[in-house]
């Protein structure tokens, strides 16, 4: 297979197939106001992160880090 090939197949792939590796990561850069580092508690059949009131009404964004 050529160069070229395996080029366009990765282009093709898709986004589950390019973090099957687990030491793969991405690197954000992100421009805000503040930043909280917080681990997610359990909710029922999901998780919870708690922020300050603040916060409410305000875009956020997450980032899983591990």
């Amino acid at each position: 297979m050529s160069e070229t090939d395996n080029a366009s197949r990765r282009e093709r792939s898709g986004p589950e197939e390019r973090t099957s590796d687990p030491r793969h990561k991405a690197k954000f850069e992100v421009y805000g106001e503040e930043m909280i580092e917080k681990e997610v508690k359990q909710s029922g059949n999901s998780g919870r992160v708690y922020l300050p009131p603040e916060w409410v009404g305000k875009n956020v964004k997450i980032i899983r880090i591990d």
